[in-house]
């Protein structure tokens, strides 16, 4: 499923609500002609500062994971996997956690992927384990590490939900010549593995790719207007924490003046009009990792928590290279498995991915009627999954989709630094 007209410059992608953020369009132009700065609706965007070379401009179209996302089965080999309609192809599905107590209590869920990175470390398949971690200097904001150690590891441990990305410094870490995982959204794992056919030495380099499950990436305004609504600043926090110690854990959050604030799971996202999801989040194709080597995801039946627990993920193991992994972090006690799942127990806890898979070849049916952008998608069954709908739902969906582009709720405004603006400046 292709889009009417494709992007010709990266304001095309942003102002189409396409961006997603991850930084590979900065990793592929270079710094001097491509910055990140973060937009007045706290989205994370590209600003381009200079002229980016042809050769550039076509390797940022060929793997933009806003534009172009493309399953597993176009990606990689999959030989011995099962391929559901809606999860994509699997070897195994399984409920497990970290073995450690600390890393299960401390981190969001079960803490497998974090687990899965200290067996990567311990084990010397890597040398690092290229993530996101919340800001030294700025807690309410993430940046990018390479982690060396298993308390780097452990110090990444939890959710960020806000904007971050992790793929500018990708060029970096292949510089490095060392070998390295990368754990990111799945959008994130998309463009690596796009970005892999312009770049030999990802395939060479890293040796694991694992995603979360993602229920959509949140803007930084929906941290900002939570902390403004207690009375304080950004300038005033030192610690941000949205889930951990505990599952799904309590959001807490730390001031300089000694006050703390907390807030259960469900208080923080019971109203879904300050979710403050990235327009780009609410027509994703993929938001359950097709792309990567191990999925991680909530476990939890009807699709939220109903209380604390000792902290569980449902992964799905997709590739030989996720197996092995999986296999030996149980071998060497840094995973537990509890039980094998049936891929349906997947339906049951993530509901929401499969109304949504479910639901998008019409969603993109209605935008394209409405002369919007919308990504290109292969190997995702789209088309197929809308067919096993009634022609009801399909009909409302495009129809939905297609009211929402025309209001501009689907689009973005041009890219602005917000720290840039004077005071009292808007849009």
């Amino acid at each position: 499923m292709a889009c009417a007209s494709q992007p010709q410059t990266l304001s095309d992608i942003v102002e189409s609500g396409l961006c997603v953020g991850c930084g590979l369009c900065q990793a592929i132009a270079g710094p001097e002609a491509v910055q990140f700065v973060t937009t007045p609706e706290g989205r994370e965007r590209p600003l381009q500062q200079a002229e980016i070379v042809a050769e550039g401009w076509q390797a940022i179209t060929r793997t933009c994971p806003g534009t172009h996302v493309i399953g597993r089965d176009e990606l990689a080999e999959t030989e011995g996997a099962e391929i559901d309609p809606v999860w994509g192809p699997y070897r195994q599905v399984q409920l497990a956690h970290a073995s450690d107590k600390d890393i299960r209590y401390r981190a969001a869920s079960g803490g497998v992927l974090t687990a899965l990175a200290k067996q990567l470390l311990e084990s010397g398949q890597v040398k690092y384990i290229l993530q996101v971690r919340a800001s030294e200097e700025r807690p309410m904001r993430s940046e990018t590490v390479m982690s060396r150690t298993e308390g780097e590891v452990i110090q990444a441990a939890g959710s960020r939900y806000g904007p971050a990305t992790p793929l500018a410094a990708i060029r970096a870490a292949l510089d490095t010549g060392e070998p390295f995982a990368f754990i990111g959204k799945p959008c994130d794992v998309t463009a690596l593995r796009l970005y892999a056919r312009e770049d030999a030495r990802v395939d060479q380099q890293c040796k694991a790719m694992l995603a979360m499950v993602c229920g959509g990436a949140p803007e930084f305004r929906k941290s900002r207007d939570l902390v403004q609504e207690l009375g304080y600043s950004e300038d005033d926090v030192t610690l941000f924490r949205y889930r951990g110690y505990g599952n799904p854990g309590r959001a807490r959050i730390e001031f300089a003046d000694g006050h703390a604030e907390e807030r259960s799971y469900l208080e923080l996202w019971a109203d879904e009009g300050k979710w403050c999801i990235q327009p780009r989040c609410k027509i994703c194709p993929d938001a359950i990792g097709e792309s990567a080597d191990v999925a991680a995801a909530d476990y939890w039946p009807g699709g939220a928590p109903v209380g604390e627990d000792a902290g569980f993920n449902s992964i799905l193991i997709r590739s030989k290279a996720g197996e092995a992994l999986v296999a030996g972090a149980v071998e060497d006690g840094n995973l537990t498995i509890t039980r094998a799942l049936d891929i349906r127990d997947m339906d049951d806890t993530q509901p929401h991915q499969v109304r949504k898979k479910q639901a998008l070849w019409a969603r993109f049916a209605g935008m394209r009627a409405a002369g919007h952008r919308i990504p290109h998608v292969e190997g995702l069954r789209l088309e197929a999954l809308a067919r096993t709908q009634p022609l009801s739902d399909n009909l409302a969906a495009a129809r939905g989709s297609r009211q929402r582009s025309h209001a501009g709720r689907l689009s973005e405004p041009p890219a602005r630094d917000a720290d840039a603006l004077k005071p009292g400046e808007t849009q």
